[in-house]
């Protein structure tokens, strides 16, 4: 997916753990299909996970998430990553890499919610709680900044996608972006936010949310970002059950919309020959925020 991303395997990583972890050396490994951009991810055994980053900016991540999650785990409502081990570079990989332990659940994918009314409810739930958080000295999240931070690399994605074969819309994207810039900025005290609230990093066990994963992005901002959901995975109805449940002002909903948008056309160019499951991602979201009729 990237240039510049680490050649891994699992033999690569028997080799890391026989060197440093042996007490999990002999356990069986999966890799797990993702969508994920940042790490590979496999299953150790029946109750770990390890995660190696697959360039160094998702190897950047690795030391806030470990100071984090641990403080974050008590205050929210669903089950987040708890850091087993980390790993020291060797055997040619340069980064560090952890391991975590395993939570159940099952990835939603958009347009095949079987309760997507109660998925927006949980998904409400999980993001005013990271909002009411109160850790003091939390790092400036990805997408905690204004939403003309990425105003340059959305118009080129755009532009990008106006000379694809995608089904695309260039002008009505770019109205809509201009419509979100539009919105007026948050002026309130930064809050906790995950950041990339994606399908791919929500798990979920009959129907209900009961894990969110990755918080390489958490930090302190503008709450519009943990809006995404409402686009890239919830359909019209459940999206206005979202939005009742959230308690945000109208601001900021366009604003979580640009997120979405920014998000999804910058994603298309990038992983469309390279992510499946991301750029299927990035469709759905142009299309829900180009055709909705709805909030």
């Amino acid at each position: 997916m990237h240039a510049d991303e680490a050649d891994i395997n699992s033999d690569l990583l028997r080799r890391l753990l026989r060197g440093q972890f042996p007490q999990w050396a002999d356990l069986p490994i999966e890799r797990l299909a993702s969508g994920g951009t940042v790490n590979a991810v496999y299953r150790l055994g029946d109750t770990l996970t390890v995660r190696l980053p697959l360039t160094s900016a998702g190897a950047r991540a690795l030391g806030p998430e470990c100071r984090w999650l641990p403080k974050l785990a008590p205050a929210l409502p669903v089950t987040i990553p708890t850091v087993v081990a980390t790993g020291d570079p060797a055997e040619g990989y340069p980064w560090a890499w952890a391991v975590h332990e395993w939570i159940d659940g099952d990835t939603p994918v958009e347009g095949r919610l079987a309760r997507p009314d109660q998925l927006a409810n949980d998904l409400a739930e999980f993001v005013t709680a990271m909002r009411k958080v109160g850790l003091d000295g939390g790092p400036s999240a990805y997408r905690g900044a204004p939403l003309d931070t990425v105003d340059r690399y959305t118009r080129t994605a755009i532009e990008d996608l106006r000379h694809t074969d995608e089904p695309f819309d260039a002008d009505a994207a770019t109205a809509a972006w201009e419509e979100a810039l539009a919105a007026p900025a948050w002026s309130s005290t930064p809050c906790w936010v995950h950041a990339d609230l994606m399908p791919s990093n929500l798990l979920i066990t009959e129907n209900r949310l009961t894990g969110v994963l990755d918080f390489a992005t958490v930090g302190v901002g503008d709450p519009a970002c943990d809006l995404i959901p409402a686009w890239n995975l919830l359909p019209p109805a459940a999206r206005e059950i979202f939005h009742d449940a959230v308690d945000v002002d109208d601001a900021t909903w366009m604003r979580g919309r640009g997120w979405a948008l920014s998000m999804a056309v910058i994603q298309l160019p990038y992983y469309r020959t390279t992510n499946p499951i991301i750029s299927a991602n990035a469709r759905h979201t142009i299309d829900e925020i180009l055709t909705a009729q709805d909030r």
